[in-house]
């Protein structure tokens, strides 16, 4: 056997047992964290519940984590549970969840060890009677004690992200009999973009040129959802032999509130927005 194939078995080998050690992968992160500077989320709205089928993904029963073994229920109704709530963030931004869609942490969203994917829960803050409604797409959180992990828009509306944990009261949510009416949280409706007539100095904030439209897709809705108010929208370019699709933000308007918005943007992990016409 020459010795490069011998060198490519030994970094296979440990390759592979690098990964047996650390079995849990993403579940078996510590520390998480937040973007670089605070984003308001105060105007992403609650998750409205809808009836849904359960998703192809992440409703395995049973399946195992860090060498323990968890069922999913067949059905959420009628489950209520106190417990500690964390939260996680940009460790996990943009990966996929147990249930194949993508993590953004500026939605309304959740992960749980046994119900089904997706679900619709109630998170009461008990420490000061705060409430959001998320939608459970995730599985997790596999630390001890824990009974939810929620995305950094809803722990920020439940004003837990200093603290990382706090005791909640989680209870699931039937889509079938919901109502807006009849629900325990009444979210704000976002405030009214402000108008725009031409010719008053707006323009667009220009966030990327992705050379995927799908890529350019996802781009969008992570926006949409943390500035909500605002257009988002995906301006093809015809470059030679590529198309190049352009997410734009707007109309903004050249004030005090544009400084704002690109440091929300920036925040996010887009790199250098700047102005478009």
């Amino acid at each position: 056997m020459s010795r490069v194939i011998l060198n490519l078995l030994v970094l296979s080998l440990i390759a592979l047992l690098a990964g047996c050690s650390s079995s849990g992968g993403r579940y078996a992160v510590d520390k998480d964290y937040g973007p670089s500077a605070e984003v308001d989320v105060s105007h992403v709205p609650n998750a409205v519940p809808r009836v849904e089928a359960k998703s192809r993904g992440g409703n395995k029963s049973p399946y195992s984590v860090l060498g323990k073994t968890y069922h999913v229920m067949a059905s959420g109704n009628g489950y209520k549970e106190r417990g500690v709530a964390s939260w996680y963030g940009k460790k996990f931004h943009g990966h996929k969840t147990s249930n194949g869609e993508t993590y953004n942490m500026y939605a309304m969203t959740a992960a749980h060890k046994s119900l089904p994917l997706p679900s619709y829960v109630q998170v009461t803050n008990l420490a000061n009677g705060r409430k959001v409604i998320v939608r459970v797409n995730d599985r997790g959180p596999f630390h001890g004690g824990r009974v939810i992990d929620l995305s950094y828009a809803a722990a920020s509306k439940l004003d837990m992200l200093g603290q990382g944990t706090a005791n909640v009261e989680v209870e699931a949510i039937d889509p079938a009999s919901w109502s807006h009416s009849s629900a325990a949280v009444i979210s704000a409706a976002p405030a009214a973009p402000e108008k725009i007539t031409p010719g008053d100095g707006t323009r667009y904030l220009q966030v990327g040129a992705f050379g995927l439209e799908t890529t350019a897709i996802e781009a969008q809705q992570e926006l949409q959802t943390m500035l909500p108010g605002y257009q988002v929208r995906i301006v093809p370019l015809q470059r030679p032999g590529r198309i190049l699709y352009r997410v734009q933000v707007g109309p903004v308007k050249l004030n005090a509130n544009l400084a704002e918005i690109v440091s929300r943007i920036e925040a996010a992990g887009y790199l250098r927005p700047h102005l478009v016409d």
